[in-house]
């Protein structure tokens, strides 16, 4: 059974690539896209056809990120959540990629499917959803930074003196 460690431990560095690959192109790179194309009329491009798609990758890469790293977790999954001094420091990471997933799943997605009229909404509901996603993910690029720190040293405890 020793690989399923190995398996789970790949899985969430791949997906967790994916995910935070993706956070940062929305937030650095489609946000300036949209806004161009919205000016010279062309951003029907991206909206329905990349925006969906990535969206698609997007959070089901972020839900696989937490349940390999929960795998991963394994028996230290209480010891790590309750921030026991021996696992504060993955389990950092861990509240802070749940926040992150909860995000994902809770604002961002349902937000986005408003303002890519996957589902209907009013002119004001729209213009509530781009606030609620825009904060949400600016939030998920702000907390990705502690989060892949504490991850690393949850890795490498001992040189932080745990």
């Amino acid at each position: 059974m020793d690989f399923v460690p190995a398996i789970a431990r790949w899985l969430h560095l791949m997906a967790g690539v994916m995910w935070i690959g993706l956070l940062y192109y929305f937030n650095f790179v489609q946000v300036a896209a949209m806004k161009a194309a919205a000016a010279d009329g062309t951003a029907v491009g991206i909206s329905k056809h990349v925006a969906p798609r990535a969206l698609l990758f997007f959070r089901w890469s972020a839900l696989v990120t937490w349940l390999a790293g929960a795998a991963l977790l394994g028996p230290s999954f209480k010891a790590a959540f309750a921030l026991q001094p021996s696992h504060a420091l993955i389990g950092m990471g861990a509240w802070l990629g749940t926040i992150m997933l909860f995000n994902v799943w809770v604002l961002i997605w349902p937000s986005q499917r408003k303002i890519l009229g996957m589902v209907k909404a009013t002119d004001a509901q729209k213009i509530t959803a781009r606030r609620v996603a825009f904060l949400a993910s600016r939030t998920n690029t702000m907390l990705s930074i502690p989060m892949l720190f504490f991850m690393a040293a949850g890795a490498h405890s001992s040189v932080y003196g745990y």
